[in-house]
């Protein structure tokens, strides 16, 4: 994957995350909230934001020390 690619694909999990955000939010203010899709949401939410991370560490140089 090269960093194009790489960038590409974290502007997508970024994008996904605030829809989930979104989706979370939404969830909340249902006179009955389920609990059990939220919990999902908030999963995938964790998810994602992991991926971002990963993928941003690839895009910082290795710096020997």
């Amino acid at each position: 994957m090269d960093e194009a690619e790489i960038r590409a694909r974290i502007e997508l999990l970024k994008r996904d995350h605030r829809d989930l955000d979104t989706a979370i939010e939404a969830l909340r203010t249902l006179p009955t909230v389920d609990m059990i899709q939220l919990q999902r949401f908030k999963k995938r939410k964790l998810r994602l934001r992991d991926e971002i991370t990963m993928l941003e560490d690839m895009l910082i140089p290795d710096i020997i020390a």
